[in-house]
């Protein structure tokens, strides 16, 4: 009895390499962005380290892309890999309702840790709007920080600074991005009454959308009046808007893939988590544009009168 096979609901997984794989990958990334961004320090007793100094030329001089690519090239390979993988053991009947149930218990718990992320860029551009001013030289009037805070608005973006028209190329990206989180939702009500050709069209609609918005978005970068290294505001500015427009990519690819499965018969009305999540994401998508587009385009254009 003590080898019997035990019955439960739970998949145990077989061994993998991916979460070893994604490390190094993650590893690679994070180098990898150093090296493009600062470099390496040069050898400190000044030994002449000739080959080692030519490789380090080569590899971890700043503005060399090496291990940057490579580390996203190995990310990928885990993304396909590894979702593949997932993908295999719901076919094979692993996902049981228990199995299904702590999918998406992870997914919500992978998209509070997105609702987390975004509050620190969020934070941080607020925080530079209110005490801005502070550090250009100015003080901290402790006795009245309600009215400092307002002389930090009235004050934001800093002088010289013009930014975009909230009602222009934005407007037209926050009408894109509410339209696709109709779509998509007309894409998985129709998969739940097995109108597998509703969902196809919401799906492939969904994705063009999306599409549609980042091209918008790399256009509105291409007219920026200002640069990512000339002022806070432009800093600020390009994370927060800069990190929502990857994300709109990585939903996009994940809508696209769904359409993908769902052409090849994979998703039932009963089974399409995979589906289910990409909608999830990319709501949580839109209701961080929709904040980013409040804060960061109207409200120093139209609030502040800047």
């Amino acid at each position: 009895m003590a080898h019997a096979e035990v019955k439960h609901d739970y998949h145990l997984v077989d061994p993998s390499p991916w979460p070893l794989l994604a490390s190094l990958g993650v590893f690679l990334l994070a180098l990898g962005g150093v090296v493009f961004m600062k470099g390496l320090a040069p050898v400190a007793d000044g030994s002449d380290l000739s080959f080692f100094s030519y490789m380090g030329s080569v590899f971890f001089s700043v503005g060399k892309p090496w291990i940057l690519l490579l580390g996203f090239v190995v990310i990928l390979w885990v993304m396909f890999g590894w979702w593949g993988d997932v993908i295999k053991e719901s076919r094979a009947g692993d996902h049981t309702p228990v199995v299904q149930i702590g999918l998406r218990y992870g997914m919500v718990l992978f998209i509070a840790s997105e609702v987390m992320f975004f509050v620190a860029w969020f934070w941080s551009f607020f925080e530079m709007a209110i005490f801005h001013t502070s550090r250009a030289g100015g003080t901290w009037d402790s006795a009245n920080p309600l009215f400092e805070g307002l002389t930090g608005w009235a004050n934001w973006p800093p002088p010289g600074i013009e930014t975009f028209d909230p009602f222009h190329l934005p407007l037209i990206n926050t009408l894109i991005l509410l339209l696709s989180g109709t779509t998509v939702t007309w894409a998985h009500h129709a998969l739940q009454h097995d109108d597998r050709s509703g969902a196809r069209n919401g799906l492939f609609l969904t994705v063009i959308l999306g599409v549609i918005f980042s091209f918008v978005q790399a256009y509105e970068y291409s007219m920026a009046p200002f640069s990512f290294d000339g002022s806070l505001y432009g800093a600020s500015f390009f994370m927060a808007t800069g990190f929502h427009g990857a994300h709109v990519l990585i939903g996009t690819i994940f809508l696209a893939v769904c359409l993908i499965r769902l052409m090849a018969g994979q998703m039932t009305p009963k089974k399409h988590f995979g589906l289910e999540a990409a909608a999830w994401y990319w709501h949580f998508v839109d209701v961080v544009w929709l904040f980013l587009f409040a804060f960061v385009y109207v409200t120093p254009k139209l609030v502040l009168g800047a």
